[in-house]
Protein backbone atom coordinates (compact mmCIF):
# COMPACT_ATOMS: atom_id res chain seq x y z
CA UNK A 1 0.00 0.00 0.00
CA UNK A 2 1.19 3.35 -1.04
CA UNK A 3 1.93 6.32 1.90
CA UNK A 4 -0.88 8.40 0.36
CA UNK A 5 -3.52 5.44 0.58
CA UNK A 6 -2.54 4.76 4.08
CA UNK A 7 -2.75 8.25 5.19
CA UNK A 8 -6.56 8.61 3.27
CA UNK A 9 -6.95 4.91 5.38
CA UNK A 10 -5.75 6.11 8.35
CA UNK A 11 -8.28 9.53 8.43
CA UNK A 12 -11.10 7.29 7.10
CA UNK A 13 -10.53 5.00 10.34
CA UNK A 14 -9.85 8.37 12.70
CA UNK A 15 -13.10 9.97 11.49
CA UNK A 16 -15.15 7.05 11.96
CA UNK A 17 -13.88 6.35 15.67
CA UNK A 18 -14.58 10.06 16.18
CA UNK A 19 -18.40 9.61 14.99
CA UNK A 20 -18.85 6.52 16.74
CA UNK A 21 -17.69 7.92 20.01
CA UNK A 22 -20.02 11.26 19.45
CA UNK A 23 -22.81 9.04 18.38
CA UNK A 24 -22.27 6.62 21.31
CA UNK A 25 -21.93 9.98 23.35
CA UNK A 26 -25.10 11.48 22.58
CA UNK A 27 -27.01 8.41 23.41
CA UNK A 28 -24.95 8.07 26.97
CA UNK A 29 -25.87 11.50 28.09
CA UNK A 30 -29.41 10.36 26.48
CA UNK A 31 -29.92 7.48 28.89
CA UNK A 32 -28.53 10.03 31.91
CA UNK A 33 -30.79 12.63 30.77
CA UNK A 34 -33.89 10.08 30.75
CA UNK A 35 -32.90 9.01 34.42
CA UNK A 36 -33.72 12.58 35.98
CA UNK A 37 -37.62 12.57 33.93
CA UNK A 38 -39.19 10.45 36.09
CA UNK A 39 -42.50 9.38 38.19
CA UNK A 40 -41.87 8.39 41.52
CA UNK A 41 -43.49 5.05 42.45
CA UNK A 42 -44.21 4.06 46.22
CA UNK A 43 -44.08 0.17 46.26
CA UNK A 44 -43.77 -1.87 49.42
CA UNK A 45 -40.89 -0.33 51.63
CA UNK A 46 -39.07 1.29 49.01
CA UNK A 47 -39.79 3.29 45.72
CA UNK A 48 -39.77 2.20 41.83
CA UNK A 49 -38.97 5.00 39.41
CA UNK A 50 -40.42 5.21 35.91
CA UNK A 51 -38.39 7.40 33.70
CA UNK A 52 -37.70 7.77 30.04
CA UNK A 53 -34.17 5.73 30.33
CA UNK A 54 -35.90 2.71 28.59
CA UNK A 55 -37.20 4.50 25.69
CA UNK A 56 -33.84 5.83 25.25
CA UNK A 57 -32.02 2.36 25.70
CA UNK A 58 -34.69 0.95 22.90
CA UNK A 59 -33.83 3.62 20.67
CA UNK A 60 -29.70 3.06 21.06
CA UNK A 61 -30.33 -0.92 20.11
CA UNK A 62 -33.29 -0.12 16.97
CA UNK A 63 -30.49 2.42 15.86
CA UNK A 64 -26.88 1.74 16.44
CA UNK A 65 -26.32 -2.05 16.18
CA UNK A 66 -25.32 -3.93 19.13
CA UNK A 67 -21.98 -3.21 19.50
CA UNK A 68 -22.41 1.04 19.61
CA UNK A 69 -25.83 0.07 21.73
CA UNK A 70 -24.09 -1.72 24.34
CA UNK A 71 -21.11 0.23 24.54
CA UNK A 72 -23.76 3.52 24.89
CA UNK A 73 -25.16 1.97 28.16
CA UNK A 74 -21.93 0.43 29.38
CA UNK A 75 -20.07 4.17 29.63
CA UNK A 76 -23.26 5.34 30.90
CA UNK A 77 -23.24 2.41 34.03
CA UNK A 78 -19.34 2.80 34.35
CA UNK A 79 -20.09 6.71 34.60
CA UNK A 80 -22.74 6.56 37.28
CA UNK A 81 -21.16 3.38 39.21
CA UNK A 82 -17.65 5.80 39.70
CA UNK A 83 -20.01 8.48 41.38
CA UNK A 84 -21.24 10.73 38.61
CA UNK A 85 -25.04 11.33 40.43
CA UNK A 86 -26.73 10.35 37.26
CA UNK A 87 -28.77 7.15 38.59
CA UNK A 88 -32.05 8.01 39.42
CA UNK A 89 -30.87 8.14 42.70
CA UNK A 90 -27.38 9.34 42.87
CA UNK A 91 -24.59 7.46 41.57
CA UNK A 92 -21.43 5.47 43.09
CA UNK A 93 -20.34 1.93 43.55
CA UNK A 94 -22.66 1.08 46.70
CA UNK A 95 -25.19 1.23 43.81
CA UNK A 96 -24.34 -2.56 43.19
CA UNK A 97 -25.90 -3.32 46.74
CA UNK A 98 -29.15 -1.73 45.65
CA UNK A 99 -31.51 -4.71 44.88
CA UNK A 100 -32.66 -2.87 41.70
CA UNK A 101 -29.43 -1.96 39.93
CA UNK A 102 -30.46 -5.20 37.94
CA UNK A 103 -32.68 -3.01 35.93
CA UNK A 104 -29.87 -0.96 34.87
CA UNK A 105 -28.17 -3.90 34.10
CA UNK A 106 -30.79 -4.63 32.42
CA UNK A 107 -30.56 -1.80 29.99
CA UNK A 108 -27.23 -2.72 28.29
CA UNK A 109 -28.49 -6.52 27.80
CA UNK A 110 -31.63 -5.67 26.20
CA UNK A 111 -29.89 -2.68 23.89
CA UNK A 112 -26.83 -5.44 22.79
CA UNK A 113 -29.90 -8.05 22.32
CA UNK A 114 -32.14 -5.74 20.10
CA UNK A 115 -29.18 -4.89 18.09
CA UNK A 116 -27.96 -8.00 17.61
CA UNK A 117 -31.77 -8.71 16.38
CA UNK A 118 -31.93 -5.54 14.25
CA UNK A 119 -28.79 -6.82 12.48
CA UNK A 120 -29.84 -10.69 11.62
CA UNK A 121 -33.06 -10.08 10.63
CA UNK A 122 -33.01 -6.48 9.11
CA UNK A 123 -37.00 -5.68 9.82
CA UNK A 124 -38.66 -3.64 7.07
CA UNK A 125 -41.68 -3.53 8.87
CA UNK A 126 -42.57 -1.76 12.22
CA UNK A 127 -44.41 -5.29 13.59
CA UNK A 128 -41.04 -6.74 13.58
CA UNK A 129 -39.08 -4.06 14.86
CA UNK A 130 -41.56 -3.97 17.80
CA UNK A 131 -41.05 -7.68 18.52
CA UNK A 132 -37.11 -6.88 18.56
CA UNK A 133 -38.42 -4.33 21.64
CA UNK A 134 -40.38 -7.11 23.00
CA UNK A 135 -36.90 -9.63 23.06
CA UNK A 136 -35.30 -6.58 25.23
CA UNK A 137 -38.10 -5.87 27.61
CA UNK A 138 -38.56 -9.68 28.39
CA UNK A 139 -34.37 -9.50 28.88
CA UNK A 140 -34.66 -6.12 30.85
CA UNK A 141 -37.03 -7.29 32.92
CA UNK A 142 -35.41 -10.92 33.51
CA UNK A 143 -32.12 -9.18 34.54
CA UNK A 144 -33.91 -6.69 37.00
CA UNK A 145 -35.90 -9.53 38.56
CA UNK A 146 -32.79 -11.63 38.61
CA UNK A 147 -30.55 -9.55 40.27
CA UNK A 148 -32.80 -8.52 42.88
CA UNK A 149 -33.86 -11.88 44.04
CA UNK A 150 -29.66 -12.63 44.29
CA UNK A 151 -28.64 -9.50 46.49
CA UNK A 152 -31.53 -10.02 48.88
CA UNK A 153 -30.79 -13.65 49.46
CA UNK A 154 -27.26 -13.11 49.39
CA UNK A 155 -26.88 -9.93 51.81
CA UNK A 156 -27.37 -10.41 55.51
CA UNK A 157 -28.86 -6.46 55.38
CA UNK A 158 -31.11 -7.56 52.90
CA UNK A 159 -34.87 -9.15 53.71
CA UNK A 160 -35.30 -11.76 51.37
CA UNK A 161 -38.03 -11.33 49.00
CA UNK A 162 -39.41 -13.73 46.60
CA UNK A 163 -39.50 -14.01 42.90
CA UNK A 164 -43.67 -13.26 42.77
CA UNK A 165 -43.43 -10.24 45.07
CA UNK A 166 -40.61 -8.87 42.78
CA UNK A 167 -42.21 -9.30 39.66
CA UNK A 168 -46.24 -8.44 41.29
CA UNK A 169 -44.52 -5.05 43.38
CA UNK A 170 -41.92 -4.20 41.79
CA UNK A 171 -42.27 -4.97 38.02
CA UNK A 172 -45.97 -4.70 37.46
CA UNK A 173 -46.69 -0.59 38.10
CA UNK A 174 -44.19 0.14 35.85
CA UNK A 175 -44.46 -2.55 32.87
CA UNK A 176 -47.79 -1.08 30.73
CA UNK A 177 -45.46 2.42 30.45
CA UNK A 178 -42.74 0.21 29.43
CA UNK A 179 -44.67 -1.67 26.67
CA UNK A 180 -45.80 1.41 25.20
CA UNK A 181 -42.19 3.58 24.99
CA UNK A 182 -41.50 0.09 23.22
CA UNK A 183 -44.24 1.43 20.49
CA UNK A 184 -42.96 4.59 20.98
CA UNK A 185 -39.42 3.69 20.19
CA UNK A 186 -40.55 2.04 17.35
CA UNK A 187 -42.18 5.10 15.96
CA UNK A 188 -39.56 7.51 17.04
CA UNK A 189 -36.47 5.29 15.15
CA UNK A 190 -38.85 4.94 12.11
CA UNK A 191 -37.70 8.96 11.77
CA UNK A 192 -34.84 8.99 12.87
CA UNK A 193 -33.26 5.98 11.31
CA UNK A 194 -31.92 8.07 8.27
CA UNK A 195 -30.24 10.82 10.03
CA UNK A 196 -28.57 8.33 12.39
CA UNK A 197 -27.34 6.05 9.41
CA UNK A 198 -25.81 8.86 7.73
CA UNK A 199 -24.44 10.18 10.54
CA UNK A 200 -22.16 6.94 11.10
CA UNK A 201 -21.31 6.26 7.48
CA UNK A 202 -20.46 9.99 6.60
Amino acid sequence: MRMKDKIITSRSASRSITQDVAVCGLFTALIAVGAFIKIVIPVGADTMNFTLQWLFVLLAGLLLGSKRAFRSVAVYLITGLIGFPIFARGGGPAYLLRPTFGFLLGFALAAWAIGVLCEKLRPAKSITWFFTTLAGFVLYYGMGILYFYLITHLLASQTPVGIGVIFGVYCLPTMLPDLMLCVLAVMLAGRLRPAVSAALKA
